[in-house]
Parts: structure tokens; sequence; C-alpha cells
């Protein structure tokens, strides 16, 4: 709720609705507040032994509260905090997490659904293609319309074509296109790389157009030389469109990596896809629109193992305070160097810092003695890096390898297994190394439209005041790491 009133302002889209939601959900901050100012004042003045010690008991009372905040700001409550659950979290994940209420909360943020997805859905709930019309060089294919294809718009660069020079979806008339939304350092797109590839080359003389977007997920991906000599040496062929201002990713109202669009000669998405997996569907449908128009013999379809994860394993893990989830650490420091002591033993699925680490909005940068320990539980860990120098990788206290960093940030392999594996890597790092992300895991969810619906704006109002009132505890006011940390993060993180 707080992040969506932050993103809101952020961009500028400040109107009635935001206004609204804002001023109930300080409300509902302050409710709690108010209520314990007016308890105590009505202590203190109907109680008349307290009426005669009452500059004792306030002096008392300022001593406790600066102590509480002290002990708060340094993370003495961490302890506490993780081990008593938070006594409003039900309410909340009730409120907030409800189909309507994230509706409107997307709509306040000034996000739109995504409209292919939504379309897919639909068909898939009515059991039948849309009707299509026919041309005299198209045939009709049972995969559902899901609308015109929005154009390439605002790509800073192009890669892989004629001269660099830029692509549209009016110079693909007639050819089958299949759009992807990537970014070079994900390893949910580097693990779909070579099924996208495998149909670019098999397919690319039957008339299949591959147009790989390049959104960046991290800042160094935003650097088009970066991205450059990340398509080549990952041995992408196909054309790239650098789409670092989000403006074609917007267009379709994209929401995660990797994300596929399969489009008609006509120019209209037949079939829209999210996150890892369904690799064969892909390509059926793929072969479906060349043979409806008029490729009459194809070569067999692709063989590439699909190495897309099985089993629930430990979840992707972000450094940077900005979107930091699974650290054990109390609260991170942002932008300062900190001595980190991690615990005894860190939990399942969570990491924790050891030694001095300066800890940014996207990364984590080492100092002395910096090391990290990761309770994990998948085949292959990975970490995007950057920076330079050397990081040995332990596992249960067996040294595994170690690791030279250098140039510009990308994804490292720290641990390849045949299976799922259970423990603890030790990481060592080397000063200035810069630590952004563990990946594990398929963390980008199929997106089924089914869930989004319209209800009245009333609604959120209401809910703005109670998901407000948690924040009426004194922990959430003086924690000063938390406000800044939340403030900082902007609205992507957000």
């Amino acid at each position: 709720m707080l992040s969506a009133i932050a993103v809101a302002g952020a961009n500028h889209r400040v109107g009635a609705s935001s206004l609204l939601v804002a001023l109930f959900y300080s409300a509902g901050a302050a409710l709690p507040l108010l209520v314990l100012s007016v308890a105590a004042q009505r202590a203190a003045t109907g109680w008349r032994q307290l009426r005669k010690h009452l500059p004792m008991v306030r002096r008392l009372a300022g001593a406790v509260l600066a102590l509480t905040t002290l002990a708060i700001a340094f993370g003495f409550f961490d302890p506490l905090q993780r081990a008593v659950p938070g006594y409003t979290s039900a309410l909340q994940n009730q409120v907030e997490g409800g189909a309507s209420i994230a509706s409107q909360l997307q709509k306040l943020r000034g996000e739109h659904a995504n409209s292919y997805a939504k379309k897919q859905a639909k068909a898939a709930a009515a059991k039948g293609p849309a009707p299509v019309k026919k041309t005299a060089s198209f045939k009709t294919v049972a995969l559902p319309d899901l609308g015109p294809a929005a154009n390439f718009t605002g790509i800073v660069a192009w890669l892989n074509t004629p001269g660099d020079r830029p692509l549209s979806l009016t110079q693909l008339r007639g050819k089958v296109v299949l759009v992807d939304f990537w970014t070079y350092s994900c390893i949910n797109c580097q693990r779909s790389l070579p099924h996208v590839e495998a149909w670019y080359k098999d397919y690319k003389n039957d008339g299949l157009v591959v147009v790989g977007v390049h959104t960046p997920e991290f800042a160094f991906e935003h650097v088009v030389s970066n991205v450059r000599s990340a398509v080549r040496s990952l041995g992408v062929d196909y054309p790239v469109a650098v789409d670092s201002n989000y403006a074609t990713w917007d267009a379709y109202s994209n929401e995660g990596w990797p994300a596929d669009y399969l489009i008609d000669p006509r120019g209209q998405v037949r079939v829209y896809d999210s996150g890892e997996g369904g690799y064969s569907s892909m390509e059926t449908d793929i072969r479906e629109l060349l043979a409806a128009n008029g490729v009459t013999r194809l070569p067999p379809p692709t063989d590439v193992s699909d190495k897309t994860p099985t089993q629930p394993i430990t979840q992707e893990s972000y450094l940077g305070y900005g979107e930091a989830e699974y650290y054990d650490n109390g609260n991170l420091v942002p932008d300062k160097a900190v001595d980190y002591r991690g615990p005894p033993s860190v939990p399942k699925d969570s990491f924790a810092f050891n030694g001095i680490w300066t800890d940014h909005n996207e990364d984590a940068t080492a100092g002395a003695r910096a090391e990290i320990t990761l309770n994990f539980a998948a085949n292959d860990v990975y970490l995007v890096m950057g920076g330079s120098g050397t990081v040995e990788v332990s596992l249960d206290g067996h040294h595994l390898s170690s690791i030279d960093v250098s140039g510009v940030p990308r994804l490292y392999t720290l641990f390849s297994g045949e299976s799922l594996v259970t423990g603890e890597l030790e990481i060592d790092f080397a000063p200035v190394v810069q630590a952004y992300d563990f990946s594990l895991r398929l963390t980008v969810a199929r997106a089924t439209g089914q869930d989004r619906i319209n209800v009245n704006r009333s609604a959120l109002i209401v809910s703005a005041w109670v998901v407000g009132i948690p924040c009426g505890n004194p922990a959430y006011v003086f924690n000063v790491p938390f406000w800044t940390s939340l403030v900082e993060s902007g609205p992507e993180s957000a």
C-alpha cells in the first residue's frame, strides 16, 4: 500500500484517488498512536499520585523512549522481531493480497494489466479460439487472436540487424515474429536462450523472425556496450532491441523475464507465455503459424533439453537493500560500510553477511573480511558479480572453487550439481567485488489474468486505513534504516 503511494508520487501521478488513499493510510497509521496518547493523558490527569510525580514520570518516559529508539536503530530488538510474528501480518496479507485490492493498487501505480495475458486466459476458459478472418495467404489456425502487437518503441540501439538499423512490425508483415523479452544477467533468461536460438536457427529460412527485446534489471544492463558484449558472449545471432527505458516493455504491459509474444503474419499476437518451460508447446505454435503461412516442408522439431526447475527450491535473493528479503542480519544499513556479524546458524533459504560490507540499492560491495553464508536447496547456484578480485567458494566447510571476477557485472556459477542439494555455501570475497543477486530458481509467475477484477475505489481507500494501522507501532515509526531503505529504493524496487 505504502509503496503504491510512493510510486504514484514519484511518477507525478497525483490525483484524487492517490490523495485519498494517502490520507486514509495516514489516518490508519495515526489512530493507534492517538489512542495511546489519549489513554496516557487520561491516566495522568485522573491519577492523583501520578500527578504529584508527573515531572519525574516525564523524564523517565523520555529516557525509556530514547533508549528504545537507540535499541531499535542499532538492531538490538532484531532477534525478538524475528522470533515474534507480526501481529497484523494476517490482516495485511488478507487485505493487500486480495485480487480486487491488488488490481486497484496496480492502477494507482500507473501499471496496466497485460491485455494479451488477459485475452489468452479468457480464450482458455472459453475452450476455443476467437474467430479469425481468413486472408488469401494465411490460413485459419486454432490459436486465439490476442489483439494487435505493439510496435517497437523507444529503442536506444539495435544489434544484429544490417547496419544496426531499426526494425518495425510493419516491415515484418508476412513473417511469423517471436518477440522475446529478456535481460542478460537473468538465469531464467539464460536457461531459455538455447530454445529461442534453436528456433531461430532452424526456422529463419521458413519465415520466422526472432527479436530479443533486452529490458534491463540492473543499472549496468542499461549500458549498450555491456549488452553488446553479452550478446556476443552468449552467442545470440538474432536481432536485439535495447529497451533501456522500458518503452517497449510498457507498450506490451510486460510483467517479467523471460516473456514471449508470438505474432502472426498479419501482426496479431496469437500466443503469450511468461517464465521458463512450455518450450515444446511454443515450438508447436510456431510450426502451426509457419504452416498456415504456406510453408509445406518444415524441419524436424528442435531437440534442446529443458532445464526448467521442477522442484520447489530456494528463491532468488537480491543483496542490495532495494529488494533484499531473505537476509538474516537484522536491518541493512544503506550506503555505509558496516561490520556485519551473521548468526551462528543461518536459517534455511536465507543468507547472512559477515565482515565489512557497503550495501547499496542494487548491490553489496565487499570490504575487509567480507563473507556471505547462503543456506540453500538447489541443483545450481549462481551469483551476479562485478568489480575485480577473487571469490572463494566452499560447501559445508569443503572448498569447491576459486572464481576470478573481472570486467562488467555478469552471472557466475558458484555451484553446480546433478541433483537437488541442501547445504551451506560459504563465499569469501576480495575487497571491492560487488555482489548483486543469487539465482537458484524460477521467480516469474505465469500470469493468467483471471485474478484481475474491478472493484469500487472505496474498498481501496478503506483498505488503506486498515493497512495503515500497523505503522502506528513505534517500532515502525522509529526504525530509521527501514524508512530510509524504503524511500531510497525508489519506484523500481517498490
